[in-house]
């Protein structure tokens, strides 16, 4: 089939889980930033939850309401068919993000998520970008925290060298806020699944084409003091560095051969130490079912910090990219990064994907891939800062 037509469509973006915590920060954000004009609506388990949302957003008598189950592929066929962007917040994505996807593959809808789930995001490649490159969906995951200000801090830092020539980037993250319980609950629903989450990525690789001639590699790499930012650096094992990866695959000008290392940076090796002890408690406690579970039914409520703990909270990316004899310091840095941050850049990347004269892409993409420039300079207006902090 060919791609899609989406202009007779009733919305330009539907919200799916915006009863949720940060479903109703980022339709907060939407109602408060949208330009007028956007025909956009709330979707969601319960009629009556959306319904009193709706009553307190600024303009909501010009917001739909669309009762919809994520567990339901005809509810998620239906609600993909509805809009030209679908942005959905309800995780673990392994259990509920499985119907919209292959729905907005399948209608050539615009698909965007908050996961930092990698075996989620490997299998909705395998299964579904060839479909959506047929109709023209772009399938965008990581939008948020993970894995937005990495992703475009190192697109932002290579494009502050020079082309053609082998490069490589760091990032060393620091933040004060609360990670979101639903994070922490696809943490460990992931630290469960070693064995399926190999076997995912074993099938992504076997399937992905790889482009002759450059090289592109995320490694880990032990723990060290980095002199460059002045903190120890802790390698994380997150989805970040594969979203990186993944950019630099597509994207030519980041040179014949990259590397990306992502760090968290703490002020002292004890800290460090400590980090690396309290991960591997995790990953222990992960595979045994009766602290898993106590662990995730802790971390189930949909609540979040008060607006003033947030307020206070807040977080910096750090890079370092050298290549062709030159060094670039760069920097992300914004407010509260599991909550606040993370509906502003959830909500500017879908209003970038349905508004935003962007390049020609389908399938499954990344931010930088996907709305690259477009976007830094939407969040950069809303108050997050990509700058030049020195070049050598």
């Amino acid at each position: 089939m060919s791609v899609q037509d989406r202009t007779g469509r009733a919305y330009d973006i539907v919200l799916l889980g915006a009863t949720g915590f940060v479903g109703g920060l980022t339709a907060e954000y939407l109602a408060a930033h949208a330009p007028e004009n956007l025909r956009w609506a709330v979707a969601g388990r319960s009629a009556e939850k959306l319904e009193r949302l709706r009553e307190r957003l600024p303009g909501g008598e010009d917001v739909g309401v669309l009762p919809a189950d994520v567990t339901d592929p005809a509810s998620m066929r239906e609600l993909a068919r509805a809009t030209r962007v679908l942005a959905t917040t309800v995780g673990p994505y392994l259990t509920y993000g499985r119907e919209p996807v292959a729905a907005c593959a399948d209608a050539g809808t615009d698909y965007l998520d908050l996961t930092g789930e990698p075996e989620f995001v490997d299998l909705a490649y395998v299964r579904h970008d060839t479909r959506a490159r047929e109709t023209g969906a772009r399938l965008v995951h990581a939008c948020g925290f993970d894995s937005v200000p990495h992703d475009l801090g190192a697109y932002f830092t290579v494009r502050r060298l020079p082309e053609d020539v082998p490069i490589t980037v760091d990032g060393y993250v620091r933040a004060d806020g609360a990670v979101s319980g639903g994070t922490l609950a696809s943490v460990l629903t992931q630290l469960s699944r070693g064995r399926q989450l190999r076997a995912a990525a074993r099938d992504r690789r076997r399937h992905e084409p790889r482009t002759p001639g450059r090289r592109v590699h995320a490694p880990l790499g032990p723990p060290r003091f980095a002199p460059e930012v002045g903190a120890w650096a802790l390698p994380m094992p997150t989805i970040d560095g594969q979203v990186v990866e993944r950019s630099a695959r597509a994207l030519e000008r980041y040179g014949p051969d990259f590397r990306y290392r992502h760090y968290a940076a703490v002020e002292s090796l004890p800290y460090a130490v400590g980090g690396a002890a309290a991960a591997g408690a995790l990953v222990a406690a992960a595979q045994l079912p009766p602290a898993r579970d106590r662990l995730t039914a802790r971390l189930a409520s949909g609540d979040g910090p008060s607006a003033e703990k947030r307020a206070r909270s807040w977080f910096s990316v750090r890079f370092v990219g050298e290549g062709g004899g030159r060094r670039v310091f760069t920097e992300v840095a914004g407010g509260d990064p599991g909550y606040g941050e993370t509906a502003k850049m959830f909500a500017e990347s879908a209003l970038s994907l349905a508004l935003d004269e962007l390049p020609p892409t389908a399938g499954q993409v990344t931010t930088a891939v996907a709305m690259g420039d477009a976007l830094i300079e939407r969040l950069r207006a809303a108050g997050i800062t990509f700058r030049v902090a020195a070049t050598r």
